[in-house]
C-alpha cells in the first residue's frame, strides 16, 4: 500500500507478470487498465479480435482480505499477486487455446 494516498501500487506486480510473461514469447503492453497480452502465434476468437489476448489488471480482493490479485478482463481472479509464476503459467495457457474449429 502506498502510505502517503492510501491506495494499493500495482506497479510492481504488474512489471512482475509483463517480465514472465514476455519470456514466454507472449506481447505485452502497459495500459492504464493493466497490461495488455498478446499471443500472436494463435488467432483470436472473433472478428474484433485477430489474435488471442486479454487485459489482465491487479486490485485487492475482497473475498481474500484484501489481498492483491490478477484478474482478467472479465473480473475471473487467476492468482495473488505474490504469485507471478502461477499467474503467468495460467495466462500463456489461456491464450494458447485455439478456437474451436466450425465444421
Amino acid at each position: 500500500m502506498n502510505d502517503r494516498t492510501g491506495e494499493f501500487d500495482h506497479s510492481g506486480p504488474l512489471a512482475a507478470l509483463a517480465m514472465n510473461l514476455s519470456a514466454r514469447r507472449l506481447a505485452v503492453t502497459t495500459t492504464p487498465r493493466g497490461l495488455r497480452v498478446v499471443n500472436k502465434d494463435v488467432p483470436g476468437c472473433c472478428d474484433d479480435s485477430r489474435y488471442a489476448s486479454d487485459t489482465v489488471s491487479c486490485r485487492p480482493r475482497a473475498e481474500d482480505g484484501g489481498t492483491l490479485w490478477f484478474f482478467t478482463s472479465w473480473g475471473e481472479p487467476i492468482a495473488p499477486a505474490d504469485q507471478v509464476e502461477d499467474a503467468a503459467m495460467y495466462i500463456h495457457a489461456c491464450l494458447s487455446r485455439r478456437p474451436e474449429s466450425s465444421s
